[in-house]
């Protein structure tokens, strides 16, 4: 006769003890999500934050208004750059030790940047802070995409999406009032509480893992140098393309033949090499390369309005940096209830159907906007930016959700540097072409205009005459000067208006560009697996 012995039952104590471990790993993970997404926010919000503040800081430090502009560009510079090295330096030094230590260095040389004696100094100190602000963005990212289990990802993907939406609407609202109420100075300190606790995050939940330092010897130091010097040219022509004028500056023009050569050798790298910094076959990847084309587009969008909102409140209505923010708040405060409710919508939904929506709803929100008048202030904002805030909500997790489907752990880096890379390369883009297009439709207007308000035109004497007489009632004795200035009143009157038509032109077009990453959302793959979120 055999007996069998069957295996004890394993304990309850035993199960419990497995419970609770599985249950402080789940913790661990998510505090480390958290941790990152919070990281990835200020690294975003350094760039809207300081732009509002920009006027303040050049006065300040004694920099001239074209040479003011690099305190922005030197930041955006660093961060594009580093982008895509990220994936790979976080495996060469480990995740854990990369990512904390430019963590503390964000925060150290943010603090620095408030100490700044010239415009030297914060050029200098705002690259660096770039440099390391933009480690923090995509490691948010490879972090939710490789750490969370598929059915969590959506849940760590809004939080990523607070950061690169919310961010930029609600940095000119904070830095708006800390410069009014407090100086410039601490759109820097503003980081420091929330840096501490972020560092705490991710020192507490991130696993220590062994550097290896071996792979610095198989780097694709082409790859990397190509796409370094590609990239900083390109930004720099971006940045300053439109004070210059172009290419008809033999400085925009250098720069821009040195990123066309640079990026072109680098794509060619990448696609021969062995061991590639970037993996840009995954471009192929339908899905992938169809969200990275409306990532783009969302960036132009996104850093295109945050840019053009401010731009006209200023120029037309004559508000400081504290009105502004006010304005731009309720494109940001809505996110915060929206966002959050986004996961339930992709487990609900056909996720292509809610990144849809959000698109038509940020185009609409633009073409709100299409009729202003020297009358259009915040008030007649309020329901276009209410508009943009639900659409931008909609838009960005569920996008990397089905943009990042089906991407292997060891893709995972170049996913990321790839993904985010390009939403800021769409929003530098955005904002240079909306810069020139807002002055060549304002040059446009204004000559349409001039023609109907000729000194040849009885209807224009008139008026000359109507606010002559007005001149002379209000304190001016002098007929000629009352004169000159009925003329000049005028000249101003159709400036502004033509000013108005232009910034009309440029919610038409970031309307136009949305509609066009709209129809490239119905070209997506539904994702092979049932839960909308990012595979592994």
């Amino acid at each position: 006769m055999i007996t069998v012995v069957s295996p004890p039952p394993t304990s309850a104590r035993a199960q419990s003890a497995a419970a609770t471990a599985g249950a402080a790993n789940s913790a661990r993970v998510w505090v480390a999500v958290v941790g990152s997404a919070l990281g990835a926010f200020m690294a975003v919000l350094n760039i809207q934050i300081v732009n509002a503040s920009l006027a303040d800081i050049q006065g300040a430090i004694g920099a001239g208004i074209d040479d003011g502009g690099w305190i922005s560009t030197s930041y955006l510079i660093a961060e594009i750059v580093v982008i895509p090295l990220t994936g790979w330096l976080s495996q060469v030094f480990s995740l854990r030790n990369y990512l904390i230590t430019n963590a503390v260095l964000f925060l150290a040389f943010s603090v620095a940047c408030a100490f700044a004696a010239n415009l030297g100094q914060m050029i200098v100190l705002r690259a660096i802070q770039g440099f390391t602000g933009g480690v923090l963005i995509p490691l948010a990212f490879t972090i939710v995409i490789t750490l969370l289990p598929k059915a969590k990802q959506p849940i760590g993907l809004a939080l990523f999406a607070l950061s690169a939406t919310f961010a930029p609407a609600i940095g000119p609202t904070i830095g708006g009032y800390l410069t009014e109420n407090w100086g410039w100075q601490y759109i820097f300190y503003v980081n420091l509480v929330p840096g501490a606790l972020m560092v705490g995050m991710l020192w507490f939940s991130l696993d220590r893992q062994p550097m290896r330092l071996g792979l610095l010897g198989k780097g694709d130091w082409s790859g990397i140098a190509t796409m370094a010097i590609g990239l900083a040219a390109l930004q720099t022509v971006l940045e300053e393309g439109n004070k210059d004028d172009w290419f008809g500056s033999p400085f925009i023009a250098r720069l821009a033949i040195v990123a066309a050569v640079s990026l072109t050798l680098f794509v060619w790298i990448e696609l021969t090499s062995s061991h590639p910094l970037l993996n840009l076959r995954l471009l192929v990847r339908r899905n992938f390369g169809i969200g990275l084309l409306a990532n783009f587009l969302l960036g132009v969008a996104l850093y295109g309005s945050v840019f053009i909102v401010p731009v006209y409140l200023a120029r037309i209505q004559g508000y400081n940096s504290e009105q502004i923010g006010m304005v731009l708040a309720w494109t940001g405060l809505p996110q915060l209830v929206l966002i959050p409710l986004v996961p339930g919508l992709m487990q609900r939904f056909d996720i292509r159907l809610v990144i849809a929506i959000g698109f038509a709803l940020f185009a609409a929100s633009n073409f709100m906007n299409i009729h202003m008048s020297g009358a259009y202030a915040s008030d007649q904002l309020f329901w276009p930016n209410i508009v943009r805030a639900i659409g931008q909500a909609l838009i960005l997790a569920p996008l990397s959700a089905i943009a990042t489907s089906g991407i292997e752990n060891e893709n995972a880096g170049s996913a990321s540097a790839l993904f985010n890379m390009t939403r800021n390369l769409g929003g530098a883009v955005g904002i240079a072409l909306l810069q020139t297009f807002l002055t060549k439709r304002e040059q446009y207007h204004s000559n349409v205009l001039v023609q109907s308000v000729s000194l040849f035109q009885d209807a224009t004497h008139v008026l000359i005459a109507r606010l002559t007489a007005y001149f002379l009632s209000h304190g001016i004795s002098d007929q000629a000067l009352a004169a000159q200035k009925a003329i000049l009143a005028i000249a101003l009157r159709v400036r502004q208006q033509a000013y108005i038509m232009a910034f009309n032109d440029t919610f038409f077009v970031l309307g136009v560009s949305l509609t066009v990453a709209l129809a490239a959302v119905l070209f997506l793959k539904k994702p092979g697996h049932t839960t909308a979120g990012g595979a592994h």
